[in-house]
């Protein structure tokens, strides 16, 4: 027999905690020492009680079940868990792990910092697209989960999330299966459906379980959650619709008809699943449905989804494939088996390698694995650290006299240097500013043939406009500029201003612009009167220019305006316009 040691397995479920005792068999596979599972009530269902609810139950658990090791895998609930399968490109593979974090800060609806989150390769498409599982988990959820762990004295060793874990322990125990097959874990607060098919797999969550049968049942029979919990467990079942008889009791009648809806709701999102997977994951038909968890129980379940799904229906043995010890009771442990689906998955990561190999685990506890790791390093460190120190006393009096001496000989040398640095930065000043006012010149030089530029395309404006009103009323338009004026402040105001209430300029001051800025031009336009075409002909060939105008690369298109139209004689139209240049003009 193997000489290693045990470790556990727990699952946090919504409304149950789970735990196992695992240890590897001789043969190198996975054997059961010991189980326990204790239901967390309602304050397990409720974000503020659950971790207090979480940490009492693992204690009491610990302290009753006989359990011998303090290393633990832990597995979160699938409602507190983010997964989603992405399809990446084709791409080297150096760049890998940069696309998924593109990806995850894409995908994940959470800021990355406030999540521990982590990525698996599951293979390539036949294109070469890699298809990745990307899983976050809150940091608050995944330290609630440590501090769990260590009120219950054990060690926490990896942090997986549902999905993965039924994965694993599905591939292990059923991987010779031909064709696609499903898995439908149905939880208290979320089920999760997997698909498998060869090596391909898939996964979703869906935010239905058993509680809402037992939410809806206790509004409707007026009774608290608790009894209404009980209720269901002891009379429960899945009415199987159509023209059967109905129970006599009232409240088992109203459970049937309860969970039937519920069960109902979830065959649809079953559906609506098997139809994206298909359609947009290019999988095949699945052939077979497992059930797992501790709502699939309830008496009928499996009938109505072989009746609702047309195919066949058997329970998940996630003990399949591991060795049972015998002082484990088989008769019980049969009961509730199909519920351990996630503690198989969690103790298969100790032995080999699996499917999905996940860990999210926090940032507390990694830093301190990480410090237990260094810890032997870090004492031998010290203790090199320490004799040093003595060897260094014994020669810290010799080396400190050579030091002075060499610093008194290196002073003289020192203060020329440093005289020859401060010639060296005050020359690099007068660079400085003398590259700043060749460059205002060259502005200068360069804003030159603007005023020349803007009238050559104020008459191109002009031009284009003639010919689309030529176009437009198929008569001969004309259009001209009558009167432009340029508003500029007056010369050297800017400066002005800035010497009111600036501190006083030296000589390495950047220039000043005394010439101004134009910031609007206003033009008189006068244009042929089409008033004898239609009645609007002019204002249609006064947006005509303003068009023109929007479209001109020295006109900021938003600054156009035209003002009132005018007939000052019979045989022409005023059009008075004003905008500004995308560069304001120098004087």
């Amino acid at each position: 027999m193997l000489n290693v040691k045990s470790f556990l397995a727990a699952d946090f479920g919504a409304a149950t905690l789970k735990v196992a005792e695992f240890e590897p068999n001789e043969e190198g596979g996975l054997r059961l020492k010991q189980y326990g599972f204790r239901p967390l009530g309602q304050e397990g269902l409720q974000e503020s009680s659950r971790e207090a609810a979480l940490q009492k139950a693992m204690q009491e658990l610990l302290a009753t079940g006989g359990f011998q090791s303090k290393v633990i895998n832990v597995c979160a609930p699938g409602f507190h868990v983010f997964s989603k399968f992405v399809k990446l490109p084709p791409v080297d593979t150096s760049k890998v792990t940069q696309i998924i974090q593109y990806e995850a800060q894409q995908n994940v609806p959470f800021p990355l910092e406030e999540v521990v989150w982590d990525y698996q390769i599951l293979g390539a498409t036949p294109s070469g697209e890699l298809e990745v599982l990307l899983v976050a988990i809150k940091s608050d959820i995944v330290e609630g989960l440590f501090r769990t762990s260590e009120a219950a004295n054990t060690k926490l060793s990896l942090v997986d999330v549902s999905p993965a874990a039924l994965a694993n322990a599905f591939r292990y125990n059923y991987g010779d299966l031909e064709g696609c097959s499903m898995l439908l874990d149905i939880g208290a607060k979320t089920s999760n459906l997997l698909f498998f098919d060869k090596e391909a797999i898939y996964a979703r969550g869906i935010n239905i379980g058993a509680n809402s049968i037992t939410a809806d049942f206790a509004k409707e029979s007026k009774l608290g959650y608790d009894e209404a919990e009980s209720t269901k467990i002891a009379q429960g079942f899945v009415s199987l619709g159509g023209a059967y008889e109905e129970p006599e009791d009232p409240h088992q009648q109203a459970i049937s008809k309860i969970a039937r809806q519920v069960m109902t709701r979830l065959h649809i999102q079953v559906n609506q699943t098997i139809q994206f997977y298909r359609g947009q994951q290019g999988g095949q038909a699945p052939v077979r449905l497992f059930l797992s968890g501790g709502a699939s129980t309830m008496p009928y379940t499996a009938q109505f989804f072989a009746e609702k799904l047309n195919m066949p229906v058997d329970y998940f043995n996630p003990l399949r494939n591991v060795q049972i010890d015998p002082g484990v009771n088989i008769e019980e442990l049969a009961k509730i088996g199909h519920q351990m689906g996630e503690l198989v998955g969690l103790g298969l990561r100790n032995l080999a390698h699996c499917p999905i190999e996940l860990n999210l685990m926090p940032k507390s506890a990694l830093q301190g694995q990480e410090f237990g790791a260094k810890k032997p390093y870090l004492i031998a460190t010290m203790a090199s650290l320490v004799a040093i120190l003595f060897a260094f006393g014994y020669f810290n009096d010799r080396i400190a006299n050579i030091k002075r001496k060499s610093f008194d000989n290196l002073q003289p040398q020192l203060q020329k240097l440093q005289s020859l640095d401060d010639q060296i930065e005050k020359e690099e000043r007068k660079l400085r500013v003398s590259r700043i006012e060749a460059e205002q010149l060259s502005g200068w030089l360069e804003d030159r043939p603007y005023w020349g530029n803007l009238l050559m395309e104020l008459r191109q404006v002009m031009l284009k406009t003639e010919r689309q009103g030529k176009a437009k009323f198929n008569t001969d338009t004309g259009i001209w500029i009558e009167r432009m004026v340029i508003d500029c402040p007056p010369p050297g105001a800017g400066a002005a201003a800035e010497a009111a209430t600036s501190p006083r300029r030296g000589r390495g001051s950047a220039m000043a612009d005394p010439r101004g800025e134009c910031n609007t031009i206003s033009l008189i336009c006068r244009a042929a009167d089409l008033s004898h075409i239609a009645p609007d002909a002019n204002a249609n060939f006064a947006y005509a220019l303003i068009d023109q105008l929007k479209a001109s690369p020295f006109v900021a298109s938003n600054s156009v305006a035209v003002g009132s139209l005018s007939t000052p004689d019979r045989d022409t139209v005023t059009v008075p316009v004003s905008f500004s240049p995308r560069r304001p003009l120098k004087r």
